[in-house]
């Protein structure tokens, strides 16, 4: 199934001890609609905050409901800031994480002193000027095969750091549209799109090409960072908010 999903109020994709994720609604609801305990895996663990322009997920089910009758029941359980936008049925040994070929993230930051109300829960207010040359220039050292240790938050069970970073784009707009108008004011778009990502690595790569936009690191010292496979040289994370899985790529 393929699914959106703002993740403001939840404490990320995967199930955990105490509070509230996206992928415990998806069980119980399934429980509730078929009576079997499935588990339901995603194609990407999003940390809590972050949202879902499209995430793939699937689950293995007896139920003799039809996929679309199934999408329409689930809709109606589960909370408004999650839908399930489609389900079909694939052969059983398709898995949504390990099939895919790539991942793309957009983060988005607004440059500005004033945020408009609507946007301000899906990016990242930074009122420092930030170099946006500066951090095109420093994110191209980082595209390619590379051990991402610098990068890797903390918690991480990734068996190895070693990541291939396919695109990562910096890209600075006027204007943010939002329903049927558009908010003019200077907001910056990053997109990286690679095979995988370690615990933190995006948000942790942005709040590093911030530290870079302001001035207060070096654009050619990203690679050194890099080389250096220490997450003390890398800057602070980002906060969630701004981040949005955009697309898995099969």
């Amino acid at each position: 199934m393929t699914l959106q999903y703002d993740g403001t109020a939840y404490n990320g994709w995967q199930v955990q001890s105490s509070g509230t994720t996206i992928q415990g609604l998806l069980q119980d609801s399934l429980f509730r609609l078929t009576g079997e305990s499935v588990s339901v895996v995603g194609a990407g663990r999003t940390d809590a905050g972050v949202h879902a322009l499209e995430q793939v997920a699937s689950f293995a089910s007896g139920s003799l409901l039809e996929t679309g009758i199934m999408r329409r029941a689930l809709n109606a359980m589960l909370p408004s800031d999650i839908r399930v936008m489609d389900i079909a049925e694939t052969d059983g040994d398709f898995h949504p994480r390990y099939a895919a070929r790539a991942k793309r993230y957009i983060y988005v930051i607004a440059n500005t002193q004033d945020v408009p109300v609507f946007l301000s829960r899906y990016l990242w207010q930074v009122r420092f000027p930030l170099d946006v040359e500066a951090m095109q220039t420093a994110s191209f050292c980082v595209i390619g095969r590379h051990d991402f240790s610098s990068f890797r938050g903390s918690g991480c069970s990734a068996k190895t750091t070693v990541r291939t970073i396919h695109r990562l784009g910096v890209e600075k707009t006027g204007e943010m549209p939002f329903l049927f108008t558009a908010f003019r004011g200077d907001f910056i778009k990053i997109s990286i799109e690679g095979d995988g990502f370690l615990r933190h690595m995006v948000r942790n790569l942005v709040g590093t090409l911030v530290e870079v936009g302001r001035g207060r690191t070096r654009a050619l010292d990203m690679r050194g960072i890099l080389e250096a496979k220490d997450r003390r040289r890398a800057g602070p994370a980002a906060p969630p908010g701004g981040l949005f899985l955009d697309k898995v790529i099969y």
